[in-house]
């Protein structure tokens, strides 16, 4: 009955929030209580940063310990005998300034994910929501896709020469000619495609290309200049949460969520140690169990003299444990544990204890060599071909590791090449010379990893939620995958202009990093929470939240924030992409047209929009007139694909009759006869043997047969037209396959944590879903069931219960059956319960 009961926090009261412990965690809250009764001390063990402390004052909340029970608040970094056995000697008081710090962004979190949601259901559609991490990581994603839709390629040629000296093969490329540099990509303005007017090169077309090769035949090449320099390499840091994902996404082709619920199981069964960490630092425990793998393994020439020391400080973190790495004193090799775990646990683990090992070994040592080679062109022009290469000396860490690429073409240049060591003036062989032809290409899309990457790199959000934000943005519909690549829907382009329109301090990429430093200030005691969340919500000397979302409101145009522009036509009429309450359309005018799903918005240029439109929103054909009516029979387009239609839509008949064309039918084709025939179904196939009559009809599901109440699918559409009497009472005669057997099952996941029951992906009606018996969910978009694992599994399922209406049909009828005051109550308590649950459908899950 509160005026902010819907946000669950009393802004009005320095924004304390109200807590519900929900019902699936109820039994375990009793199972600590009775513990709790018989124990003589209470030990909060939780991680030493905000969330930790957080978690252990809820704890402390929940469990009211008594008077006679002392509390100690033990932290460690690292999950080894002898740091566990020094937090018990060595505890602390419960921090409440660190609570105080997570609170705030607790509650920072519902507001804006509470407040914002509510204008993107108004103004965009239903089933949306808004996050301090999930919209700005939508941002970037959408923001990739602009830069994509707007580059335009460009095309220019080089050289390729095949050389040879002291007996070794090498390949070069033109660069320069008459002291001219040759355009590369870079070079070019991805906007225009042009030559950028602040560089003086030279950018060859085809013919020019051609023409300097064949003045080039016969030509002696000289060695112009050898350079040769050492390089050392070092290894890389172990790894914390978020560089893990990124290479388990590189190395293992593993989405976030996978990394993530496989780390958890290696974790659980004490393979690896704790796997949400933010920080590089070993343990000594784990840098002598390092080394002695290097020394037995590789031999001591692998060794350095000293320790490593990872110290690298990463955006915002908080460093409350070690970082990821085998469990135990003494790291077991991955083979010796390939019959303990599944494939992906072996694979991660691997990849883990690799990492690890590696961050304790040598430099990495070569050479780098570059040779530029000089030839004359037979009327007189200098050419200038560069070859590189690099050969290693010492591979050090090398043979243990090496770190992958978001772009599997970068990993070519770690490649060892070899040169032949030439000197200055020193005459080469020209095997060949070919022309090459290049074009600049797009700005990459992100992928899991590098988005986690990027993230990271802003200081946006925390490593332990990226797996979550990837998985909000894509269940949401914001994003899609094509191969490894996000894409983002139609959708996200209109939630982020509007976001970006109205709500830019909120999506500002600075943002996050500005309040993790107000969060550290609160940590620290030299900032109050309470006056922090009211100049954010209520403002002061700044619009606050909740004003913005007021004033905002009523001046947001609905129809201008789901409408994106592609361009105008040849006669000047605008084409622009609505994203309307049934998905993304094309409009020109008065003509519509839908946009196929695997189109990306990148490739929907003006040309593709305009063919759609004409060829999904083009006037009708008549095939003819219908023999028995001597109506029209016309193909038309509609928003769900083509159909044919009897006649036109009046006043006496505003709904003439009509049927969807089969998939395999091209409405350029179709013959007045296929029209005609698919206006007369379903059709009559005969009679069943009791005498029912048997029709072949189109379904919502597919074609089918059926008599009286009974069906049987058919294999095929065109099926409808050739089956005949005798085969469909053999059909009808067989068993119902929907009623003999279950769902199929597409993958098993294992128990569920909470219930114990089996958690499962199946085959549906509407597609693949994920189910524990008793809440079902649907995989989201671009999702297929082999990439589905528990942790995502859960994550959709109790996304899933969450929105779920309070209790059942059962329970609504009973209430109404006891009386007017039980009725009243149970409403308002469902009430309540929708409320929260709704609440928690549009917060960010990040939070």
């Amino acid at each position: 009955g509160e005026p902010w009961a819907r946000l669950g926090v009393d802004v009005d009261n320095d924004f304390k929030p109200v807590y519900v412990v929900p019902a699936e965690k109820r039994h375990q809250v009793r199972k600590l209580k009775q513990y709790l009764a018989d124990a003589s001390e209470l030990y909060l063990a939780t991680d030493e940063d905000r969330e930790g402390e957080s978690i252990a004052w809820h704890l402390l909340e929940v469990l009211s310990p008594s008077q006679a029970v002392p509390v100690r608040r033990m932290v460690f970094h690292e999950i080894t005998e002898r740091a566990i056995a020094e937090a018990i000697d060595n505890w602390r008081e419960l921090d409440r300034r660190l609570v105080d710090a997570q609170e705030a962004r607790r509650v920072l979190d519902r507001l804006v994910g509470w407040e914002v949601s509510e204008v993107l259901w108004k103004k965009v559609m239903q089933g949306l929501s808004a996050g301090r991490v999930q919209s700005v990581a939508t941002r970037l994603v959408v923001a990739r896709e602009r830069e994509r839709m707007a580059f335009r390629s460009a095309s220019f040629h080089d050289l390729e020469g095949v050389f040879s000296a002291r007996d070794v093969d090498f390949t070069a490329t033109l660069v320069e000619v008459d002291g001219t540099r040759l355009a590369t990509g870079r070079d070019f303005d991805a906007a225009t495609g042009q030559l950028r007017g602040d560089t003086d090169v030279v950018a060859l077309d085809e013919a020019a290309a051609d023409d300097l090769r064949r003045r080039l035949e016969g030509a002696d090449f000289a060695v112009a200049a050898v350079e040769s320099r050492d390089y050392h390499q070092s290894p890389y840091p172990p790894f914390i949460t978020s560089t893990l994902q990124q290479e388990a996404g590189r190395k293992l082709r593993f989405s976030a969520a996978r990394t993530m619920a496989v780390a958890q199981r290696l974790y659980e069964r004490g393979y690896i140690t704790y796997m949400r960490t933010d920080s590089t630092n070993l343990s000594e425990q784990a840098v002598a169990a390092a080394r002695t793998e290097v020394r037995t393994r590789y031999g001591a020439e692998f060794l350095p003299d000293a320790p490593r020391v990872y110290r690298k400080k990463v955006k915002s973190a908080q460093e409350a444990h070690e970082a990821i790495r085998p469990s135990g004193e003494v790291f077991r090799f991955p083979d010796d544990v390939r019959g303990e775990v599944d494939t992906d646990e072996f694979r991660l683990y691997e990849l883990v204890w690799k990492r690890t090992v590696a961050c304790q070994m040598a430099d990495a040592r070569g050479k780098r060599l570059s040779i530029r080679l000089s030839g004359t062109t037979d009327d007189d022009r200098t050419t200038v071909f560069a070859a590189s290469g690099k050969t290693i000396e010492f591979a050090g860490f090398l043979r243990a590791y090496v770190e992958g690429a978001d772009d599997p073409d970068a990993e070519l240049e770690d490649r060892e090449v070899r040169l032949p060591s030439v000197e200055e003036n020193e005459a080469v062989d020209c095997r060949s010379i070919e022309t090459a032809a290049h074009a600049t290409q797009p700005p990459a899309r992100y992928t899991e990893a590098s988005l986690v990457k990027e993230l990271e790199s802003r200081g946006i959000g925390r490593p332990s939620t990226y797996a979550s934000v990837l998985q909000t943005i894509q269940s949401r519909g914001y994003v899609f995958k094509k191969g490894s690549a996000l894409v983002p829907s139609w959708t996200a382009f209109a939630v982020t202009k509007l976001l970006e329109g109205h709500f830019d301090s909120l999506v500002d990429y600075d943002f996050t990093a500005r309040m993790e430093e107000d969060l550290d200030g609160i940590a620290r005691g030299e900032i109050e929470a309470a006056p922090w969340l009211h100049r954010f919500y209520f403002g002061n000397g700044q619009v606050g939240l909740k004003k913005l979302v007021a004033d905002h409101l009523p001046e947001i145009d609905a129809r201008e924030v789901n409408s994106i522009p592609i361009g105008a036509d040849g006669d000047g009429n605008d084409v622009v992409v609505r994203v309307g309450r049934y998905g993304p359309y094309l409009q020109r005018g008065e003509d519509r047209a839908s946009i196929p799903e695997d189109i990306a918005p990148d490739e929907l240029t003006l040309e593709r929009a305009v063919e759609l439109l004409e060829k999904g929103a083009g006037e009708p054909t008549v095939l003819g007139d219908d023999p028995e009516t001597g109506l029209p029979v016309s193909v038309r387009h509609g928003r769900f694909g083509p159909y044919v239609q009897l006649g036109e839509a009046t006043d006496e008949n505003p709904k003439p009759p009509r049927a969807g064309l089969f998939r395999s039918m091209d409405p350029a084709t179709l013959t007045l006869d296929e029209a005609l025939a698919l206006l007369a179904l379903p059709r009559v196939v005969g009679t069943a043997a009791d005498g029912t009559e048997i029709t072949a009809q189109n379904g919502r599901f597919g074609p089918y047969i059926k008599a009286g109440t009974d069906t049987r699918s058919l294999e095929s559409e065109e099926q409808i037209f050739t089956i005949t009497e005798e085969q469909a009472r053999e059909l009808l005669a067989q068993p119902k396959k929907g009623r003999r057997r279950g769902p199929n099952v597409l993958k098993e996941l294992g128990e569920h944590p909470d219930s114990g029951a089996p958690v499962r992906v199946l085959e549906g009606r509407y597609g693949p879903y994920v189910t524990d018996g008793t809440v079902n969910a649907s995989l989201p978009r671009g999702r297929t069931p082999e990439d589905v694992e528990m942790e995502e599994a859960l994550h959709l399922l109790a996304e899933r219960a969450a929105k779920a209406p309070a209790g059942g049909r059962r329970k609504k009828t009973a209430s109404r059956k006891k009386g007017t005051s039980k009725k009243k109550a149970s409403s308002k308590k469902s009430s309540s319960k929708k409320g929260s649950s709704k609440r928690s459908g549009g917060a960010s899950s990040e939070s």
